[in-house]
């Protein structure tokens, strides 16, 4: 086994170090998030806990880590009666983000079921997790059906399974600790709120601090156990520090004061539901012990609100996590003073020792940096000339005067909303995720059929029918089931996947009014939260004046692509043939690149195309290449006004896709109403 790089000689990342003793400290907080850019260290310190953690007493041969002290009475290794037990050091079970739903939660052993006819339950990560360390890489990137499996055992401290004939539940708590990098996408809400912390970490500017960093990296790299002994005694001292606190814990006393302003400072920036308040209070409590205090003082409280609330502040996923750190002084000051306020009013017969929680300073504590506020504000409305579009006949230069010659200044978007669901047909095989149906390795069990290649998830009711007529031929004898490599059956199930949302968005002068192009960002940033929450890849391209852009390439990061929406310059002449290239290009480069992964085409404009010669040929032309290639396409009509020329519909036609208006878009517009994109061509 390798030897871990030492927690202790990691250089700064102070509020990373920090996050992580706490958990060491109470597990009870709930675990952590590390939130940064590549290169920080994130994983290098969490591996680095498992040599900091406590060791834990376990029932000897038992594979689900009772503690003999209080075993699982429905222990599936049990029962434990007076069962001695052995000290061993705490696990880190680290989950592969292509990790499969059985090597998680674990399953039917299909060998000893066959072979011996018995059912037999094998253990997955979960049960190896059991008062240990799970930590899950690039957890944005797990696939759904993981994540929920997670939510559950992290809430009910269980693992249940019912699956192949197999009833099994079994003790699962753990201290949950994820990294991930926001470039590559965000995590859904459910998940964020399970962890208890989170930090946001960043490479150092400081260069003295840069060169340390290099210095200790490129000696360990060199002589890692020699390394490691340098700061073994560093090591020591900090994993004493972990285990006086622990002892300290049950003795620090958390105050009315303090409990006070831990709940006006939740309401005030209003997150959801009452996990927040909790997790404060942990992790308030474990900050006094580390210190070794034995009362929560106020700085603990405006610490604790540092590291758990910036997670649980996102209303959408564009909004950016973090704190208004003068908003949050404010309500710790105002609470102190509530209390006050309420002590004076009290009889002589009321509480005797009341608890004011001290006099709140805002100093102290670090935690995370404060953001941007993520909120948009509506656009008001903006009258003026420039707010009717142009009525130029189709292929007509611009007319002189108007705001489509020159580039306006980015708006901002309206109000984002629910969206009708836009799907690719038929079936696919692509990543999972929650838009088009496709032959997945988890979902619904549609059939059976025999294995093409190695077997990955066995139908195990169609083998043992493949093989039950043939076991007298055979002759069996005993409970086993005699089965040949032809009975075997592979399960083919339905599920839905994920795919390439590309967004061709018309930036041009035609779309340049103020209130129609703040409508238009609207829609497309709706577009954008529906394909967050389905688990699509986006991309952006634009276009207007004389060319096109890939604005984004294709990414995870849906933030991203609301970030450069919101940025996007109109103004100029409509090249919409040229933007149907630039789409043409970027989907031939993604082909190579994710074959599996279908494309949906989402093109947002009014239909108009000018400048250059034939501009409207050129851009029918565009069009059939996708319509050649199978692209399913949606075209979203921007035309607005008592006189419509209907080109989109024209380019619709072109591409062999579907046409919807903005008002069309929303979900509510026609109760339950679900489009299908088709990539045939369709009668207008």
């Amino acid at each position: 086994m390798s030897t871990p790089y030492p927690f202790t000689a990691i250089v700064g990342q102070d509020d990373l170090r920090l996050g992580l003793l706490l958990n060491a400290v109470s597990p009870a907080v709930g675990g952590v998030l590390v939130r940064g850019e590549k290169g920080t260290a994130k994983s290098t310190a969490v591996r680095a806990l498992a040599a900091l953690m406590p060791e834990v007493s376990v029932v000897p041969g038992c594979r689900f880590s009772c503690d003999p002290g209080s075993p699982d009475p429905a222990c599936p290794d049990g029962p434990h009666a007076d069962a001695a037990g052995v000290s061993r050091a705490a696990r880190t079970v680290e989950l592969p983000v292509g990790a499969s739903e059985d090597r998680l939660v674990g399953a039917l052993d299909i060998e000893r079921a066959l072979s011996e006819g018995v059912k037999a339950f094998e253990p997955g990560l979960l049960a190896d997790a059991h008062r240990g360390i799970l930590y899950v890489d690039e957890v944005n990137l797990l696939h759904d059906h993981l994540v929920d499996l997670l939510l559950d055992a992290a809430a009910m401290g269980a693992s249940y399974v019912e699956r192949e004939g197999v009833s099994v539940r079994h003790a699962a708590r753990f201290l949950l600790v994820g990294t991930m990098n926001p470039e590559e996408g965000e995590l859904r809400p459910q998940l964020l709120d399970r962890f208890g912390l989170t930090v946001e970490v960043a490479a150092s500017r400081d260069t003295d601090e840069r060169v340390e960093v290099v210095r200790r990296r490129l000696a360990y790299d060199d002589d890692p156990e020699g390394f490691a002994a340098r700061w073994a005694e560093e090591e020591s001292a900090l994993r004493e520090r972990i285990a006086t606190a622990r002892a300290q814990l049950p003795q620090v006393l958390l105050g009315d004061g303090a409990l006070r302003q831990i709940a006006a400072t939740c309401a005030a920036f209003e997150v959801d539901g009452m996990r927040a308040d909790i997790v404060m209070a942990r992790t308030a409590t474990a900050l006094a012990a580390w210190a070794g205090r034995e009362e929560v003082t106020a700085d603990d409280v405006r610490q604790a609100a540092l590291l758990a609330l910036p997670h649980r502040r996102r209303r959408n996923p564009f909004d950016a996590p973090g704190l208004d750190e003068d908003k949050l002084d404010q309500t710790l000051d105002e609470a102190v003073g509530d209390q006050g306020r309420s002590d004076e009013g009290r009889n002589d017969d009321d509480d005797p020792d009341p608890d004011g929680g001290g006099n709140d300073d805002g100093g102290g504590g670090g935690g995370v940096p404060p953001q941007a506020d993520g909120d948009r504000t509506p656009p008001q409305g903006e009258g003026g000339s420039d707010d009717t579009p142009s009525r130029a006949p189709e292929g007509a230069p611009d007319a002189p005067g108007r705001s489509a010659g020159a580039e306006q200044q980015p708006v901002a978007s309206a109000e984002p909303f629910r969206t009708k669901m836009l799907s690719v047909p038929g079936l696919g095989e692509g990543a999972a995720g929650r838009r088009s149906r496709a032959r997945t390795e988890h979902g619904r069990t549609t059939g059976a059929r025999r294995p093409q290649g190695s077997l990955t998830k066995l139908h195990l009711a169609a083998t043992v029918q493949a093989a039950a007529p043939h076991q007298r031929a055979r002759g069996r004898s005993g409970r086993g089931l005699v089965v040949r490599r032809d009975d075997l059956r592979q399960a083919t199930r339905e599920g839905r996947e994920g795919n390439l949302v590309l967004f061709v968005v018309d930036a041009s002068g035609s779309m340049a009014a103020r209130q129609r192009m703040s409508a238009v960002k609207g829609a497309v940033l709706s577009l954008l939260l529906d394909a967050y929450q389905r688990r699509d890849k986006v991309g952006l391209v634009t276009f207007r004046g004389k060319d096109a852009e890939v604005a984004l390439p294709p990414t995870s990061s849906v933030d991203a692509a609301a970030s450069r929406l919101e940025s996007l310059p109109t103004g100029g002449r409509t090249p919409l043939a040229a933007g149907l290239l630039k789409a043409h290009d970027v989907l031939r480069v993604e082909r190579l690149r994710d074959p599996s992964r279908r494309p949906l085409l989402v093109v947002v404009t009014d239909g108009r195309a000018t400048g250059g010669p034939e501009p409207v040929a050129l851009a029918g032309r565009a069009a059939r290449l996708h319509r050649a290639e199978g692209t399913a396409s949606v075209v979203v009509d921007c035309e607005s006004g008592y006189v419509r020329l209907g080109l989109a519909g024209e380019l619709t036609r072109e591409l062999g896709g579907t046409a919807v208006t903005l008002d069309e878009l929303r979900a509510d517009s026609i109760a339950g109403l679900v489009k299908d994109v088709t990539a045939a061509g369709r009668a207008a």
